[in-house]
Protein backbone atom coordinates (compact mmCIF):
# COMPACT_ATOMS: atom_id res chain seq x y z
CA UNK A 1 0.00 0.00 0.00
CA UNK A 2 2.82 2.41 0.89
CA UNK A 3 4.64 1.60 -2.35
CA UNK A 4 1.52 2.32 -4.42
CA UNK A 5 1.04 5.62 -2.60
CA UNK A 6 4.67 6.58 -3.27
CA UNK A 7 4.37 5.77 -6.98
CA UNK A 8 1.15 7.76 -7.28
CA UNK A 9 2.76 10.79 -5.67
CA UNK A 10 5.92 10.67 -7.78
CA UNK A 11 4.29 10.28 -11.20
CA UNK A 12 1.93 13.23 -10.78
CA UNK A 13 4.43 15.93 -11.79
CA UNK A 14 5.82 14.37 -15.01
CA UNK A 15 2.34 13.33 -16.13
CA UNK A 16 0.98 16.83 -15.47
CA UNK A 17 3.86 18.34 -17.44
CA UNK A 18 3.25 15.97 -20.35
CA UNK A 19 -0.44 16.91 -20.42
CA UNK A 20 0.39 20.62 -20.57
CA UNK A 21 2.86 20.10 -23.42
CA UNK A 22 0.46 17.88 -25.33
CA UNK A 23 -2.50 20.25 -25.01
CA UNK A 24 -0.33 23.22 -26.02
CA UNK A 25 0.79 21.48 -29.20
CA UNK A 26 -2.72 20.29 -30.06
CA UNK A 27 -4.66 23.46 -29.33
CA UNK A 28 -2.31 26.15 -30.60
CA UNK A 29 -0.43 27.03 -33.75
CA UNK A 30 3.12 26.61 -32.53
CA UNK A 31 6.13 27.72 -34.64
CA UNK A 32 8.46 24.94 -35.73
CA UNK A 33 11.27 26.07 -33.43
CA UNK A 34 8.91 26.15 -30.46
CA UNK A 35 7.60 22.71 -31.41
CA UNK A 36 11.14 21.37 -31.15
CA UNK A 37 11.53 22.94 -27.71
CA UNK A 38 8.26 21.42 -26.53
CA UNK A 39 9.20 18.00 -27.92
CA UNK A 40 12.58 18.18 -26.18
CA UNK A 41 10.82 19.01 -22.91
CA UNK A 42 8.42 16.14 -23.54
CA UNK A 43 11.32 13.72 -24.06
CA UNK A 44 12.86 14.90 -20.78
CA UNK A 45 9.65 14.22 -18.87
CA UNK A 46 9.31 10.79 -20.49
CA UNK A 47 12.89 9.96 -19.48
CA UNK A 48 12.09 10.96 -15.89
CA UNK A 49 8.99 8.80 -15.93
CA UNK A 50 10.92 5.84 -17.34
CA UNK A 51 13.69 6.27 -14.75
CA UNK A 52 11.11 6.41 -11.99
CA UNK A 53 9.38 3.24 -13.18
CA UNK A 54 12.66 1.33 -13.47
CA UNK A 55 13.67 2.44 -9.98
CA UNK A 56 10.32 1.39 -8.55
CA UNK A 57 10.52 -2.01 -10.25
CA UNK A 58 13.93 -2.60 -8.67
CA UNK A 59 12.64 -1.45 -5.29
CA UNK A 60 9.56 -3.65 -5.44
CA UNK A 61 11.54 -6.73 -6.49
CA UNK A 62 14.07 -6.26 -3.71
CA UNK A 63 11.44 -5.62 -1.04
CA UNK A 64 9.26 -8.59 -2.02
CA UNK A 65 12.15 -11.00 -2.46
CA UNK A 66 11.47 -11.56 -6.16
CA UNK A 67 15.16 -10.86 -6.70
CA UNK A 68 17.54 -12.85 -4.53
CA UNK A 69 21.09 -11.59 -4.25
CA UNK A 70 23.75 -14.15 -5.13
CA UNK A 71 26.90 -13.59 -3.11
CA UNK A 72 30.09 -15.01 -4.60
CA UNK A 73 33.74 -14.61 -3.68
CA UNK A 74 35.09 -12.29 -6.37
CA UNK A 75 37.33 -9.22 -6.79
CA UNK A 76 35.74 -6.11 -5.30
CA UNK A 77 37.97 -3.98 -7.54
CA UNK A 78 36.11 -5.12 -10.67
CA UNK A 79 32.73 -4.27 -9.14
CA UNK A 80 33.96 -0.86 -8.04
CA UNK A 81 35.55 -0.17 -11.43
CA UNK A 82 32.24 -0.90 -13.19
CA UNK A 83 30.40 1.50 -10.86
CA UNK A 84 33.02 4.21 -11.39
CA UNK A 85 32.70 3.79 -15.15
CA UNK A 86 29.13 5.05 -14.89
CA UNK A 87 30.06 8.38 -13.28
CA UNK A 88 33.46 9.34 -14.70
CA UNK A 89 32.09 11.23 -17.72
CA UNK A 90 29.91 13.48 -15.57
CA UNK A 91 32.77 13.91 -13.11
CA UNK A 92 35.06 15.01 -15.94
CA UNK A 93 32.47 17.52 -17.16
CA UNK A 94 32.55 19.14 -13.72
CA UNK A 95 36.34 18.76 -13.44
CA UNK A 96 35.91 16.65 -10.32
CA UNK A 97 39.02 14.72 -9.35
CA UNK A 98 38.18 11.07 -8.55
CA UNK A 99 40.75 9.11 -6.53
CA UNK A 100 40.51 5.38 -5.82
CA UNK A 101 42.44 3.30 -3.31
CA UNK A 102 41.36 -0.34 -3.61
CA UNK A 103 43.61 -3.44 -3.74
CA UNK A 104 43.11 -5.19 -7.08
CA UNK A 105 43.51 -8.63 -5.51
CA UNK A 106 40.96 -8.13 -2.71
CA UNK A 107 38.41 -10.96 -2.85
CA UNK A 108 35.06 -10.24 -1.19
CA UNK A 109 31.85 -12.27 -1.04
CA UNK A 110 29.19 -10.08 -2.67
CA UNK A 111 26.60 -9.90 -5.42
CA UNK A 112 28.46 -8.06 -8.17
CA UNK A 113 25.47 -6.65 -10.06
CA UNK A 114 23.57 -5.29 -7.07
CA UNK A 115 26.62 -4.17 -5.10
CA UNK A 116 27.66 -2.27 -8.22
CA UNK A 117 24.22 -0.67 -8.28
CA UNK A 118 24.58 0.45 -4.65
CA UNK A 119 28.07 1.87 -5.23
CA UNK A 120 26.96 3.65 -8.39
CA UNK A 121 24.03 5.30 -6.60
CA UNK A 122 26.30 6.72 -3.90
CA UNK A 123 28.97 7.81 -6.40
CA UNK A 124 26.35 9.37 -8.67
CA UNK A 125 25.06 11.46 -5.77
CA UNK A 126 28.61 12.49 -4.92
CA UNK A 127 29.08 13.84 -8.46
CA UNK A 128 25.68 15.58 -8.48
CA UNK A 129 26.24 17.43 -5.21
CA UNK A 130 29.94 18.23 -5.53
CA UNK A 131 30.72 21.63 -7.09
CA UNK A 132 32.98 21.98 -10.11
CA UNK A 133 36.63 21.40 -9.31
CA UNK A 134 35.81 19.29 -6.26
CA UNK A 135 37.09 15.89 -5.24
CA UNK A 136 35.73 12.40 -4.65
CA UNK A 137 37.83 9.77 -2.91
CA UNK A 138 37.04 6.06 -2.69
CA UNK A 139 39.04 4.01 -0.20
CA UNK A 140 38.72 0.34 0.70
CA UNK A 141 39.98 -1.28 3.89
CA UNK A 142 39.96 -5.01 4.58
CA UNK A 143 39.39 -6.16 8.15
CA UNK A 144 39.19 -9.65 9.60
CA UNK A 145 35.39 -9.92 9.51
CA UNK A 146 34.36 -7.31 6.96
CA UNK A 147 35.43 -4.84 4.29
CA UNK A 148 34.91 -1.11 4.72
CA UNK A 149 34.34 1.18 1.74
CA UNK A 150 34.48 4.95 2.25
CA UNK A 151 33.16 7.29 -0.45
CA UNK A 152 34.11 10.85 0.47
CA UNK A 153 33.24 14.01 -1.44
CA UNK A 154 33.78 17.74 -1.08
CA UNK A 155 30.15 18.46 -1.85
CA UNK A 156 27.48 20.62 -0.27
CA UNK A 157 27.13 18.35 2.75
CA UNK A 158 24.04 17.20 4.65
CA UNK A 159 22.74 18.97 7.73
CA UNK A 160 22.66 16.87 10.90
CA UNK A 161 18.87 16.94 11.21
CA UNK A 162 18.49 15.41 7.74
CA UNK A 163 21.15 12.70 7.98
CA UNK A 164 18.75 10.20 9.52
CA UNK A 165 16.19 10.69 6.76
CA UNK A 166 18.25 10.55 3.56
CA UNK A 167 17.90 6.76 3.27
CA UNK A 168 14.10 6.95 3.21
CA UNK A 169 12.38 6.26 -0.09
CA UNK A 170 11.87 9.45 -2.15
CA UNK A 171 13.36 11.69 0.53
CA UNK A 172 15.08 14.84 -0.77
CA UNK A 173 16.10 18.01 1.04
CA UNK A 174 14.47 21.21 -0.21
CA UNK A 175 17.85 22.73 -1.11
CA UNK A 176 18.55 20.01 -3.73
CA UNK A 177 15.24 20.07 -5.59
CA UNK A 178 16.90 21.88 -8.51
CA UNK A 179 19.23 18.88 -9.02
CA UNK A 180 17.98 15.93 -11.09
CA UNK A 181 16.91 12.98 -8.98
CA UNK A 182 13.93 11.33 -7.31
CA UNK A 183 15.35 10.34 -3.93
CA UNK A 184 15.51 6.58 -4.50
CA UNK A 185 19.25 5.94 -4.93
CA UNK A 186 20.33 5.91 -1.29
CA UNK A 187 17.26 3.92 -0.29
CA UNK A 188 18.15 1.23 -2.84
CA UNK A 189 21.81 1.29 -1.78
CA UNK A 190 20.89 0.67 1.84
CA UNK A 191 18.49 -2.15 0.93
CA UNK A 192 21.13 -3.86 -1.22
CA UNK A 193 23.87 -3.60 1.40
CA UNK A 194 21.56 -4.68 4.23
CA UNK A 195 20.43 -7.77 2.31
CA UNK A 196 24.09 -8.81 2.15
CA UNK A 197 24.62 -8.43 5.88
CA UNK A 198 26.23 -4.99 5.77
CA UNK A 199 25.20 -1.47 6.69
CA UNK A 200 25.65 2.11 5.49
CA UNK A 201 26.27 5.18 7.60
CA UNK A 202 26.99 8.80 6.74
CA UNK A 203 29.07 11.53 8.34
CA UNK A 204 28.72 14.98 6.89
CA UNK A 205 29.25 18.68 7.44
CA UNK A 206 27.36 21.35 5.53
CA UNK A 207 29.62 23.16 3.09
CA UNK A 208 32.49 20.69 3.48
CA UNK A 209 31.25 17.35 2.18
CA UNK A 210 30.13 13.87 3.14
CA UNK A 211 31.49 10.38 3.70
CA UNK A 212 29.34 7.31 3.09
CA UNK A 213 30.75 4.15 4.66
Amino acid sequence: QELISDISHQVKTPIANLKVINSTLLENEVPVQKQKEFLTAQATQLDKLDFLMQAMIKTSRLETGVISLEKKSQPLYDTLAAALGGILLNAEKKQINVQVDCPENLIVSHDRKWTGEALFNILDNAVKYTPEGGQIRVSVESWEMYVKIDITDTGIGISEQHQGAIFKRFYREDIVHDVDGIGIGLYLAREIVTLQGGYIRVTSEVGKGSTFS
